[in-house]
């Protein structure tokens, strides 16, 4: 039966299908990019302490140990993003049961599809080195560093899976606290486990894994109570608790939509994994200079990500609603701020880039003089990126999750490592780096066409068949549908 929202607001939800677009669109990306900037700090933290206190070897060991747990997060990240759709259109519908519904499967399916990975990842952990070409001066502090993380994958998957979640209710405010608290415990852990402050045991490289386990799962368990005692959109009491059992309807129609969605993780991953084997081949001083622009990057694409999230979720509650009307309207919106606000990080990021690299390495280092260079050449492509991400929110709104994936599987493979894989022989490591602008163009070209042209608006809305009957026919209008996030 649908339940409908109260007249008063659950904590920071809002409403996104009324009102000015543009105004609506900030309020919301704002905190979404404090947040996203927050979550960036916590694998910067990671690797200033690591590259001041340990070196270019084990800041090198971290550079291939996250890339692998991109990996393992694309392996659920998808269940988690088509849940949010369902939370975002059934907010709009002001179906709060049917959200609830949906989040509680979202959670039983995540936490168990993490918890076998972990597993798995722990086991395996050396053979996954050794397929990346770990240099072996980097071999033994990776493993340490990524058996640990993988033990905190479940916590920091349902960390992730809450915020995303809660933006479907219109709320930005919330995820943006809580990672704020996960990053100040993992900011003063760090340094107490590697270095054995006080206390705390010396432990190196795993140290600064420990301290991002117990930030995730102390920020986890501070968000459930707070969700619970604050009676938020998505809290789950009494007999609610068994929608936490996934309900088979629901679980088809999030796999349906969430394995596509966990593809296009994966395609970005693999594309990521084979880039850092061909970084690899490079010496210790590139991968180091590559792991250290790709913090920077993190940065640089914070607001289209935030931007991304925040035209998604509009998106998604205005389809929910029938408000098709305003769908182009918010889509438009959110190209000219991904243009204004990471075009002024592409120019920050270039001209201080040196003061900036050197956060996370001695300023002597000669790494700090490739990644200038690095940065150079990449940098500007993501304004690019930003727009891609802007235009696949939108259409994912609607459930179309398969035209993005194959555009981003043509960008990524016959372009991006065709071109790093091809002229690596001729052009060096420049060839690598060369190859990230000329994919974003491609996947930018594809994404435009698809969007004015691709049969995403013929989709329907992402709710199970009990559901269907208690929809009127205006909640049912054709029309359009997380990111990656990313």
């Amino acid at each position: 039966m649908k339940q409908a929202p109260p007249a008063a607001p659950h904590g920071h939800a809002r409403n996104l299908t009324s009102g000015p677009i543009g105004r609506a669109l900030l309020l919301f990306a704002l905190p979404t990019l404090a947040s996203n900037i927050l979550q960036s700090l916590n694998g910067s933290v990671n690797a200033i302490w690591v590259g001041r206190f340990l070196g270019e070897g084990a800041l090198a060991a971290t550079s291939n140990a996250n890339i692998i747990m991109f990996l393992t997060f694309g392996a659920v990240f998808g269940f988690g993003m088509a849940a949010t759709i369902m939370v975002g259109q059934n907010w709009g519908r002001r179906d709060v049961d049917a959200a609830r519904r949906a989040f509680g499967s979202a959670i039983g399916l995540v936490l168990g599809t993490a918890i076998v990975v972990a597993a798995l990842g722990w086991a395996f952990a050396p053979e996954i080195l050794h397929l990346l070409a770990t240099p072996a001066g980097a071999f033994v502090p990776a493993l340490a560093y990524l058996r640990v993380i993988f033990l905190a994958l479940p916590a920091s998957m349902l960390l992730v899976l809450m915020f995303m979640g809660l933006r479907g209710t219109g709320d930005s405010v919330t995820p943006l606290w809580f990672m704020a608290l996960c990053v100040v415990l993992n900011a003063g852990l760090n340094p107490l486990l590697i270095m054995g402050v006080g206390p705390f045991p010396r432990l190196g490289i795993a140290g600064s894994a420990l301290a991002t386990l117990i930030a995730n799962v102390v920020a986890l368990a501070a968000l459930v109570l707070h969700i619970q005692t604050r009676n938020l959109p998505l809290r789950l009491k009494g007999a609610e608790l068994r929608y936490i059992l996934p309900d088979p309807a629901l679980v088809r129609t999030i796999v349906g939509k969430g394995l596509p969605i966990g593809a296009q993780m994966l395609v970005l991953s693999t594309s990521s994994l084979v880039m850092i084997g061909l970084v690899n081949r490079h010496g210790i001083d590139t991968i180091a200079a590559y792991g250290i622009t790709q913090q920077l990057w993190n940065y640089v694409q914070m607001p289209a990500m935030a931007i991304g999230a925040a035209v998604s979720a509009m998106a998604a509650q205005n389809i929910g609603a029938g408000r098709w009307d305003r769908v182009t309207r918010i889509t438009r919106a959110g190209l000219v701020f991904n243009l204004l606000m990471t075009g002024t990080m592409v120019i920050a990021a270039l001209l201080f880039d040196r003061a900036l690299l050197s956060l996370f390495i001695g300023a002597g280092s000669p790494a700090v003089h490739v990644a200038q260079h690095i940065n150079l050449i990449v940098t500007w492509g993501l304004i690019l990126f930003g727009a891609t991400m802007i235009l696949f929110g939108t259409v994912r709104a609607n459930g179309a999750v398969w035209g993005p994936l194959v555009i981003l599987a043509i960008s990524m493979f016959p372009v991006r490592l065709g071109i790093a894989l091809l002229l690596d022989p001729v052009w060096g490591a420049d060839a690598l780096w060369w190859s990230f602008p000329l994919g974003s163009i491609m996947n930018l070209l594809l994404a435009v066409l698809y969007y004015l042209y691709g049969p995403w608006r013929r989709g329907g809305l992402l709710v199970v068949e009990e559901q269907v009957a208690e929809r009127s026919h205006a909640d049912i209008e054709p029309g359009s549908n997380f990111k990656p996030a990313v």
